[in-house]
């Protein structure tokens, strides 16, 4: 990776904060956030203002810029990736450490007194807003929403906003309609006292309405706003991106009278600023709803006492799948399994000849996918890694310095796709060669915190936090760690990191308990830089389980597994591992055999099969 020059840039963007044809006063520091104006993950070119003013390309981290010092905040998947995509200009603020200071305390430390600091509101949201505007308050500096966003003064060569057609997904794929989705909406809106519900988030919007979209990579999403009132619904969308058959499927042109029909209005993107103004006009003493991770602008519009700001309804009807997306999903990830196992089948013939790198071999795993019925795209970019890449955990590899796959270095995948039916995402590590002791060691200790976490039992009313520890410790007792959370949610055929749920060490204020129907992953790992990466990793269905009490009729739950694909078990110690857990993976590699085989037998590929059958014997 090659570090990006910003000095010409960071001194555009400081000679724009001081510049009062842009701001009414001179800003002391300029806050560029990763987001989109829905504080989506993944976000489209046009809005990957932060990788482009500092060179850092993940997916998560904060940049703050002031008269003197530039600084990233970012995370322990990013720590190296960061360090060697930023230059000199930059200091890296590595979270989760005792020792680095929050992004308030930092602008504290360093501001002069009485400070304005501008950020874009639409790329804050209004919980974030409050909290840095009370801390900066407290310390006599004051935070400043700024009428347009800095860093596209500088983006001469800004790309365009993505406008792509809509794809409908019928209720074969989604178990419920969308006029359904409004209606149960339009029943928790009633328990709150909302009259209006403000939908931000891209996820939701699809979710609401059956749609899917292709405006960010990756995800299935659409640049949209949507308003839900008590007599009808407004979507906020480039009315270009909807062909007939999303007109007739939203029921626009339809008969009042229709079965049916619900009220949809189309208004122009940039138009939910003067709806929404309306609606606060409109509302008289009932509720708006607006969710706590909508924005600060459209937040602040609303007046307090009016204003309900908590987590929107649909985010957790969405994480929680009805039997038909369940369903699918499982379909999703049989057809995954197929190219998983045609993939590390030719692996196998084609890495001791030398000629494929990371990329080369990524390439192989996506076409593969695309042999699949009703594949869409990738649902996120391949994490191929060889050795000491394999050690970066949020790896990209690049043609120019991508390594190749050999017999005596570990090699990390970690991969998905979407389908119509679903999104996987699954990380299988493995060993061409030999692996050394140390290396089966690790991996044993990964693999027994993976069982840990999927097998475990666990109460309705828990949290993802209160399991983590599951997954880590076996590596703790011998003083190893991974930084990076254990699970997330994920998405049916929508964002491959899906709210509100994921198993972690931190704590969220917006983490959701576990509940039936929901789907997260399971996957630890360890990483030793400049020698290797370890994880495993599975898309696990929350489902109720009967023990043999029922505490207060509390009612239990655990995981199953959805990923069928082997693990690999010459990278194993068994002598490390106990009988429950060869038992674990002997009935998991009895179902991946069954379940996938019947499959490849289906597909006709027998060698991927041959592999399948010889990767899935027993241990016990």
């Amino acid at each position: 990776m090659t570090a990006k020059n910003t000095t010409a840039l960071l001194q555009r963007l400081r000679a724009a904060m001081r510049n009062n044809q842009y701001v009414c006063e001179k800003l002391n520091a300029y806050i560029i956030p990763s987001g989109d104006a829905h504080h989506s993950e993944y976000i489209a070119p046009c809005d990957m203002r932060r990788a482009f003013i500092s060179g850092f390309t993940g997916s998560a981290g904060t940049a703050i810029v002031t008269e003197k010092y530039a600084a990233m905040w970012t995370d322990g998947r990013y720590f190296l990736q960061a360090s060697q995509q930023m230059d000199q200009n930059w200091t890296l603020m590595k979270m989760g450490l005792s020792k680095t200071l929050s992004q308030e305390e930092w602008l504290v430390k360093v501001l002069p007194e009485g400070a304005r600091v501008g950020v874009d509101p639409f790329l804050l949201s209004i919980e974030e807003w409050k909290r840095l505007s009370t801390k900066l308050e407290s310390s006599g500096h004051k935070l400043v929403a700024a009428d347009q966003n800095l860093v596209d003064l500088v983006w001469d060569d800004r790309p365009e906003p993505p406008a792509n057609p809509l794809m409908v997904l019928s209720t074969k794929y989604t178990g419920c309609s969308w006029q359904d989705k409004v209606g149960q909406a339009r029943d928790q809106m009633k328990e709150k006292g909302a009259a209006v519900l403000v939908i931000t988030a891209l996820d939701e919007v699809a979710w609401l309405f059956n749609l899917r979209g292709a405006d960010i990579d990756y995800n299935p999403v659409f640049f949209s706003y949507a308003i839900i009132g008590k007599e009808n619904v407004k979507i906020f969308i480039d009315e270009s991106k909807l062909d007939n058959a999303v007109r007739t499927h939203l029921m626009l042109d339809a008969d009042k009278n229709a079965e049916d029909y619900m009220k949809v209005e189309i208004y122009p993107y940039d138009d939910i600023v003067a709806q929404l103004k309306v609606a606060c006009q409109e509302v008289g003493k009932e509720k708006i709803w607006l969710s706590d991770q909508g924005s600060a602008v459209l937040c602040n519009m609303v007046p307090d006492n009016v204003r309900l700001t908590q987590q929107s309804p649909l985010c957790l009807n969405k994480a929680k799948k009805n039997d038909t997306e369940i369903r699918c999903m499982r379909r999703a990830h049989v057809k995954d399994a197929v190219a998983l196992c045609e993939y590390f089948a030719w692996l196998e013939k084609e890495v001791p000849k030398g000629e494929l790198n990371e990329v080369t071999a990524a390439d192989r795993l996506e076409q593969l996918r695309r042999e699949q019925e009703d594949f869409v795209s990738l649902s996120f970019p391949t994490i191929s890694g060889v050795g000491s890449n394999g050690a970066i955990i949020h790896y990209r590899a690049e043609k120019e310095t991508a390594k190749t796959l050999t017999t005596q270095e570990l090699y990390l995948c970690d991969s998905g796709a979407q389908y119509r039916d679903g999104t996987t995402d699954v990380t299988r590590t493995v060993h061409f060669g030999t692996p050394s002791q140390h290396e089966k060691e690790c991996f044993t200790r990964v693999l027994k915190g993976h069982i840990g976490l999927s097998c475990a039992v666990f109460p309705n009313g828990i949290k993802g936090h209160q399991l983590d520890t599951l997954a880590r410790q076996h590596l703790w007792d011998v003083g190893l760690e991974y930084l990076h959370g254990t699970g997330h949610g994920v998405g049916a055929f929508l964002n491959v990191h899906e709210g509100p749920c994921g198993i972690s060490a931190r704590v969220s204020l917006t983490e959701s308990t576990l509940e039936a129907g929901m789907i997260v992953t399971d996957e630890p790992g360890y990483y030793e830089d400049g020698a290797f990466g370890i994880r495993i990793e599975n898309v696990v269905l929350v489902k109720p389980t009967e023990r043999k009490f029922n505490f207060k009729d509390k009612g239990f739950l655990t995981f199953e597994p959805i990923t069928l694909v082997p693990i690999q078990t010459k990278l194993l110690d068994p002598s490390m591992l106990t009988e429950k857990e060869v038992s674990w993976l002997d009935d998991y590699h009895t179902t991946c055999r069954e379940v996938v085989g019947k499959e490849l037998e289906a597909q006709g590929r027998p060698e991927a099969l041959q592999w399948l059958i010889r990767n899935t014997q027993t241990l016990g």
